[in-house]
């Protein structure tokens, strides 16, 4: 079987890193207008980048603002509408509101099969990676084991350091289709070798989505309903994106100003998520309920 080289820049990256660079543009006045600091949010909390906006509050007709039902918008897409129609079609739509997220449109047919096909191909790690990596020293901590493997990829990254929109992209892609498998195999170390319970190691399979892809890896018999799927793939896309003003968003804000590397950006936003008053929460959660 021919080796694949993962760190070519094809001319379909080529070609979503144009498209990124357009979409994702900021008007060089609006961060006089909103006093902001360049990638932050304003002074009133409001963010300039139009990629997410999360709607809490209305204001009446005496300018008195008032909770109302939570609204959240993708690209100016409401996300209840998103859902709708992929559910309704019976599609997958993590991948699709990824597209939109990155690359700022919704893909047609033929962007979106193109986009589920070239994630389908980066979803996998280097031989020998869980071997060598994550097996080596299982963490207790999912993220805390996730970071560290983000940060080993590195290492195998023929091009670690080209900070290039395209390359950018092309690193970005990866680690979106790699991070699934690098969390479930991280869970199935620390059950192994924390709890005792069986080692299970599943190939991931291209043509499955994000969502089905991560209960085939989880569960011993790779087995899964398609109501499963479908409520963990609206999930994913609930938590795609929630705002430019989080902490492990801020964090990786902070980072890539230095001119870093990509892998070294995402590990210290995993790093900030692990808190307990980020996404770490969760355990504290799970905690209370014990």
């Amino acid at each position: 079987m021919e080796a694949k080289d993962f760190s070519a820049v094809t001319p379909e990256i080529e070609a979503l890193a144009a498209k990124s660079r357009e979409n994702n543009r900021i008007d060089i006045s609006l961060y006089d207008k909103y006093e902001v600091k360049r990638g932050l949010r304003d002074l009133n909390g409001k963010g300039v980048t139009e990629i997410s906006e999360v709607k809490a509050s209305e204001v009446d007709e005496n300018g008195v603002s008032h909770p109302c039902d939570g609204k959240l918008y993708y690209r100016g897409h409401d996300v209840e509408k998103l859902i709708e129609g992929f559910t309704k079609d019976k599609r997958f739509g993590f991948e699709e509101v990824t597209y939109l997220l990155l690359f700022g449109e919704l893909p047609d047919k033929k962007q979106l099969a193109d986009f589920n096909e070239l994630l389908g191909n980066y979803r996998c790690i280097p031989p020998n990676f869980v071997r060598d990596i994550i097996m080596k020293k299982p963490s207790r901590d999912i993220m805390n084991a996730v970071a560290r493997s983000v940060l080993m990829l590195y290492a195998y990254d023929d091009k670690a350091d080209d900070t290039s929109v395209p390359n950018v992209v092309r690193q970005s892609l990866q680690l979106i289709s790699e991070l699934p498998l690098l969390a479930v195999y991280s869970y199935q170390a620390y059950r192994h070798f924390h709890v005792g319970g069986s080692l299970i190691i599943h190939e991931p399979d291209p043509k499955l989505s994000t969502a089905e892809n991560i209960l085939h890896l989880l569960r011993a018999d790779g087995k899964y309903t398609s109501l499963e799927a479908e409520i963990l793939d609206i999930a994913l896309v609930l938590h795609a994106e929630h705002g430019g003003g989080n902490n492990s968003t801020f964090t990786n804000h902070v980072v890539t100003s230095s001119g870093t590397d990509t892998y070294s950006a995402v590990a210290a936003s995993i790093a900030s998520l692990k808190g307990p008053r980020h996404g770490g929460a969760n355990l504290k959660v799970q905690q209370m309920f014990a």
